[in-house]
């Protein structure tokens, strides 16, 4: 492995020796621009959004990258906003002949883009809802889960073990929500019910967080919830640990036991629940279609044969809108991001081009949970099959301090002025020292906690995941989290530009060692230490 990380690297140093600066100028003029009051926070489906999205293809345009979506930088994709109607949630448990309405709110959540009726549905627990292959797991190996509900539990087996072959204490991409709807469409089911692990370290799907909402709504934009408008979506609805405990009964086990004895050998226990049943509901008091964009510009590579090959540097531009007369301006999420993408194509296009192709992509919607990098994985504009690498900045211009829900969970330096995480590299070992090795000549803090971390959800949180659970090498370059996140403190003078910059350098140096090299990064899960 080291000897291909080796030929990667030195293939292109000769290329680097002449490496072009970010000019700060230009970064600050395009940062007020995106951060500016009439753009109003930039939130999804907005006119601002879509303003914000043209400012992007014209930036491309004028660096020289070349359209890609049907001859123009704008990839529109279908969305659908709704606000949910408490009155019309209902969850009816039945067990034999005997039904109980459950109690929105302390028995179960849910919404749905979509009206849902869904009447006596058999109920199959599937585990965790997992099928990794790669771990040799398989929740699905041994039920039907066709035309019925499945019971599956929160995250994935042994979070809390350092020596968990799901990547220790860290999270894969088998625990995020995304993967399990997939895969349970996958095996036919019509709709999800998913509890929290019994045992667990971390705030329940139904526990408010302190002061603020239930976990997953607390840093949603102010815009309504919105979703993909196709069919590749699955009703969700959570459910408390009472009802979890009830749905269970007729397995003869406590949930707790039943948890430990999936985690004990990492052996399925699922089955199907006899004689259980669940009629679901929900409907939404608004509901409108719109269009969001992703904008793309190509570089092509220059190699006659590597140019239909493809490295990724990504962003998102949109942010959380205007909120009680505040406007969040979102200079560092991702102000930042976007202005640095628009600086590299213009490095990259004034350069000398290398031998694969170079694609810039700005998604749009990503605080609505990443839509348009899942909407570009499923319509991608250069194929997945030739993407090499995914570089995304989100965050890259703040120096990292305590949230509340860090403290006590990570340990963060007192100065982080020149520190940068990496998050995802543990599915590639070739990637991350394809990155360390760059950095030697740029000299940024490195590090990878959040990628032995469970308790943030980083890895879920940004659009490299899109690329990851399709098997594709990404890396989010990330600052850090930091007072301010998601609130109106978030303006460009709080921005560290210095780091910025040197973050761009970076980017820019990794992006042409693999445009360039002989080999490209393989894709693999970095097994936990023992």
């Amino acid at each position: 492995m080291r000897t291909a990380i080796l030929v990667l690297v030195s293939s292109c140093l000769v290329s680097l020796a002449q490496e072009p600066a970010p000019q700060s100028q230009r970064l600050r003029a395009d940062l007020e621009f995106l951060c500016s009051d009439a753009l109003a926070g930039r939130v999804s489906l907005s006119q601002e959004a879509e303003i914000t999205a043209r400012y992007i293809a014209a930036g491309f345009q004028r660096s020289g990258l070349q359209p890609v979506a049907g001859g123009s930088y704008l990839q529109p994709f279908p969305l659908i906003a709704y606000r949910a109607d408490p009155r019309l949630r209902s969850m009816t448990l039945v067990r034999d002949t005997t039904g109980r309405v459950l109690k929105p709110g302390a028995d179960f959540s849910g919404a749905f883009s979509r009206e849902v009726h869904i009447g006596r549905t058999p109920v199959v627990f599937a585990g965790f809802g997992i099928t990794a292959p790669e771990y040799q797991y398989d929740d699905y190996a041994h039920i039907d889960a066709a035309g019925k509900a499945v019971l599956i539990f929160d995250h994935e087996p042994r979070e809390d073990d350092a020596r968990s072959p799901f990547n220790g204490t860290g999270h894969t991409v088998h625990a995020g929500r995304a993967m399990k709807i997939a895969n349970a469409r996958r095996h036919g089911a019509v709709a999800i019910l998913m509890a929290s692990e019994p045992v667990r370290s971390h705030r329940g799907l139904l526990e408010p967080t302190p002061g603020g909402p239930t976990q997953g709504q607390s840093l949603r934009a102010s815009a309504p919830p919105q979703a993909l408008d196709d069919d590749t979506q699955l009703p969700v609805f959570s459910v408390s640990d009472e009802v979890l405990t009830e749905l269970l009964v007729p397995l003869g086990q406590k949930p707790a036991d039943l948890q430990r004895a999936i985690e004990g050998d990492l052996k399925p226990r699922s089955a199907d629940l006899r004689g259980v049943q669940v009629e679901l509901g929900s409907g939404n008091a608004e509901m409108h279609r719109g269009t969001s964009l992703n904008v793309a510009g190509l570089l092509e590579g220059s190699d006659p044969t590597l140019k239909s090959e493809t490295i990724l540097i990504t962003a998102h531009h949109d942010h959380l809108g205007l909120q009680n007369g505040h406007v969040y301006a979102g200079a560092n999420d991702n102000a930042s991001g976007t202005a640095a993408v628009m600086e590299l194509a213009r490095l990259f296009a004034a350069g000398p081009r290398p031998k694969r192709s170079v694609l810039f992509v700005v998604f749009g919607s990503e605080e609505q949970v990443m839509l348009g990098s899942y909407y570009y994985t499923a319509h991608p504009l250069r194929p997945l099959a030739g993407t090499r690498a995914v570089l995304n900045l989100d965050m890259i211009a703040r120096d990292e301090a305590h949230i509340p829900q860090s403290q006590g969970v990570l340990e963060i330096p007192a100065d982080t002025s020149n520190s940068l995480n990496l998050v995802g590299v543990m599915y590639s070992a070739d990637l991350q020292a394809a990155i360390e090795q760059e950095n030697r000549q740029v000299g940024l803090a490195l590090d990878t906690k959040f990628d032995r971390d469970h308790t943030l959800n980083a890895l879920f949180r940004c659009d490299h995941l899109p690329f990851l659970a399709a098997g594709i090498p990404a890396v989010w370059l990330f600052g850090g989290f930091h007072p301010g996140y998601h609130e109106p403190s978030d303006t460009v003078e709080k921005l560290n530009f210095p780091k910025m910059e040197k973050v761009i350098r970076l980017t820019y140096r990794v992006a042409a060692t693999l445009a360039d090299g002989a080999t490209s990064p393989r894709f693999g899960v970095v097994p936990p230490l023992n």
